[in-house]
């Protein structure tokens, strides 16, 4: 499982980093790239912390099944998110003058859908291993530093594509 998310969080930074630099290129203005790096220090701490604790745990939750369903669910929303944005997708706040919000897939339902998905996993895969101290303390950063640092950022930078001053 390691291996998967590691395989699939790297495929996803070079997608972000190519569709990044075409961004840019179409003259994109980048917001909260200052507190980017704490969402590398959470999801390395989260991998590292219900590996160990899964090992200390010793197999899978009584209930693994629930917890594969959840993870699978939210894989199945990233990617919808991801198809959905095309282009546009990427792990940093990114805002092209002159686009407007994508309103399709996922985003004509919820403002936020990969935020769930991202949610969902931090919680899911420590559960499936038995790391529930892991899932409880990366639910909780992660619900910081989303809804105090860049859920705030990201709407700001939605609003200059309303309203570019």
């Amino acid at each position: 499982m390691a291996v998967l998310i590691v395989v699939q969080r790297l495929g996803e930074l070079v997608l972000a980093q190519n569709n990044r630099r075409w961004a840019l290129a179409c003259g994109a203005q980048e917001y909260g790239a200052k507190h980017y790096w704490l969402f590398f220090i959470l999801h390395a701490g989260w991998l590292a912390g219900w590996i160990i604790e899964g090992q200390v745990a010793g197999g899978l939750s009584a209930v693994w099944p629930v917890w594969l369903g959840l993870f699978i669910g939210a894989q199945l929303l990233r990617y919808w998110c991801i198809v959905s944005l095309g282009r546009c997708w990427n792990t940093r706040i990114l805002v092209i003058p002159g686009e407007q919000c994508v309103k399709r897939g996922p985003y004509r339902l919820i403002r936020h859908p990969n935020y769930v998905a991202v949610a969902t996993e931090l919680a899911a895969v420590p559960l499936l291993f038995g790391a529930i101290q892991t899932a409880i303390i990366a639910t909780i950063c992660n619900a910081v530093l989303l809804l105090f640092v860049r859920i705030p950022e990201e709407e700001r930078a939605l609003e200059q594509m309303k309203d570019p001053r």
